[in-house]
């Protein structure tokens, strides 16, 4: 259950849809509602939580087994637009619980449409974001969506409008806060241990990952054809070596609708599936991948998941625009926060270490997936951080998914409600719209505005392809 120092959203009963039809009459509302709220589904099978799971092609899955074992929630749905993803998804679910009891879907609006589908596991590529999760606030469902937030700032404004609107649950897949040596770092700089905070260094990986071997493969093809190139970031539209990587989709792809409310393009493996996040079309490369997992932690321990920077500047190493991986590889920036804290936010320079590092005017701490560090060693010891040092208890969750399926049913926040995933992205947004334009960027952050930049605040948003629409 989250940690008893957790603010509380208004009540709503778990499963309000399946009671409010069986109660059948309004009069006897208030008092069956009480009732209902004071038990504990989880120890009753016929209150387990129906889930539904959207996007199967990497994260989904990996997200669906951890629901999977978990006894309060059962999967019922899936929906993938490639069909050879959607028969594995389908197959797995139904061989972990031993039965046929989940659907297949290939249009996620189907699925949304469910009334006795009660939360969803949303983790489609970036570009889809918005639509599918203002769908589902909207079908009142709870949500359980991958970072970052959405594609532009503008899309995560719009999340955020959603979900506060039909007063669902969220939890970001930024689960690091799930974790007990990030939660022990935040603290140690939450209470104070060291000092005053005056530098934080958010360390993010460089490079675009090639997750599929499909760079290799397409260089070994170009290579048969007499297009020798060093990477796909020298492969630019129009050129003959670009015309030799397109193919038709395959069969099993729905591509019209992969690419969705983006400009289209001709389709070619590297830039589809577990490499989209390398075009600007559908993605936002290492930075935004990586944005609301480190720069959330950074946040955490800060007290600024409600705020943001009002000043951001750098730089990143950009490939052509028209390149099939067109996202920087390479990218420096500083911040400015309040309390005269600054931020820099790096991939690709070994200057700045992977995780995160704040810096303080009596010591540091710094913390990634690989380890855990202090200038005191004997903040190294145990978990959590001890009991008497704790003055400030953050969010305690040991279980990101089970900690999601525990606010369902409560209607408390989970440890990174929506606002908190929106606010962890906004650097992230605000640094490549200052690598794009090539000038400093001030952000309002109260206003949630650019300052005194017309051509800067146009990239809060994009442009979507008919018949796609944002809310």
């Amino acid at each position: 259950m989250p940690d008893q120092s957790a603010p509380e959203a208004l009540f709503r009963p778990f499963n309000r849809r399946r009671f409010l039809k069986a109660a059948g009459s309004a009069a006897i509302l208030p008092a069956a509602l009480r009732s209902f709220g004071a038990e504990t589904p989880a120890t009753s099978p016929n209150n387990r939580i129906n889930l539904g799971v959207i996007g199967m092609g990497w994260q989904g899955p990996g997200n669906t087994e951890a629901f999977l074992t978990l006894s309060d929630c059962q999967v019922v749905a899936t929906c993938d637009i490639d069909t050879s993803h959607l028969q594995a998804a389908v197959k797995k679910i139904n061989d972990a619980y031993g039965n046929e009891d989940c659907k297949a879907y290939h249009d996620y609006r189907e699925l949304l449409a469910r009334d006795d589908i009660d939360a969803v596991m949303i983790a489609v590529p970036d570009h889809w974001h918005e639509i599918v999760a203002t769908e589902a606030a909207r079908h009142k469902k709870d949500i359980y969506g991958e970072k970052p937030l959405a594609h532009t700032i503008a899309e995560q404004q719009s999340i955020v409008r959603a979900v506060q609107t039909n007063k669902i649950i969220w939890q970001m897949g930024s689960w690091q806060r799930s974790v007990p040596m990030f939660h022990k770092a935040a603290e140690i700089v939450r209470n104070g241990l060291i000092g005053d905070v005056t530098h934080v260094e958010v360390g993010l990986p460089g490079g675009n990952a090639d997750f599929d071997d499909v760079e290799k493969e397409a260089l070994a093809r170009l290579a048969t054809e007499g297009q020798n190139v060093g990477s796909l970031e020298q492969i630019v539209s129009g050129s003959p070596a670009w015309k030799l990587l397109v193919n038709d989709p395959p069969k099993e792809l729905d591509y019209e609708m992969w690419i969705g409310p983006s400009k289209m393009e001709p389709y070619i493996r590297a830039r589809s599936h577990k490499s989209w996040r390398w075009n600007y079309n559908t993605g936002g490369g290492e930075l935004l991948d990586w944005i609301g997992h480190h720069c959330d932690i950074a946040h955490w321990g800060l007290d600024f998941d409600k705020t943001g920077p009002y000043e951001v500047e750098g730089s990143g190493e950009l490939p052509p625009a028209n390149a099939v991986w067109n996202t920087a590889p390479k990218y420096r920036f500083e911040l400015k926060y309040p309390r005269g804290i600054t931020m820099t936010i790096a991939g690709g320079y070994p200057d700045i270490k992977t995780g995160v590092k704040w810096i303080g005017t009596e010591g540091w701490v710094w913390v990634d997936r690989e380890g855990f560090d202090a200038s005191n060693p004997a903040w190294k010891q145990g978990k959590y951080l001890p009991r008497e040092l704790r003055k400030v208890k953050l969010y305690t969750s040991s279980d990101h998914q089970q900690n999601f399926l525990d606010c369902i049913k409560t209607r408390q926040v989970t440890v990174t409600p929506v606002e908190v995933g929106h606010n962890s992205a906004l650097p992230g947004h605000l640094c490549r719209i200052a690598m794009a334009t090539g000038r400093k960027i001030r952000w309002n952050a109260k206003e949630e505005k650019i300052i005194g930049d017309l051509q800067a605040s146009k990239l809060m948003t994009r442009e979507y392809r008919a018949p796609w629409k944002m809310s």
